[in-house]
């Protein structure tokens, strides 16, 4: 058997008990999944106003979560340069200080 045959068959394995347990909870789950919807249909406001407010929440850790990111590698980047001129500077006053051969 090789080894690319028994990934595929790995692969298979996984997904059918996952596509068997979806379609259980599909078919036999309760209704309180399609409860957001019926609250649309309804009129009742209060969830779509907490699920929206529940998107925006996790929309700004998203992107506070992001921004540390950038933020920690401008750090790095910067770091790095600062030793970078630190070594040359230290280098090239070595260069001077060393007698100079004919």
């Amino acid at each position: 058997m090789k080894a690319g045959s028994a990934r595929v068959a790995w692969v298979r394995i996984g997904i059918r008990p996952a596509f068997t347990t979806a379609a259980a909870v599909m078919i036999g789950g309760d209704t309180s999944a399609l409860a957001a919807q019926a609250a649309q249909l309804a009129g009742d406001t209060s969830i779509m106003d907490g699920a929206k407010l529940g998107i925006v929440v996790l929309l700004v850790i998203t992107f506070a979560m992001q921004g540390a990111f950038v933020g920690f590698f401008l750090y790095l980047r910067r770091r790095a340069k600062r030793i970078a001129d630190i070594d040359l500077e230290t280098e090239w006053s070595e260069v001077q200080r060393s007698p100079r051969r004919s």
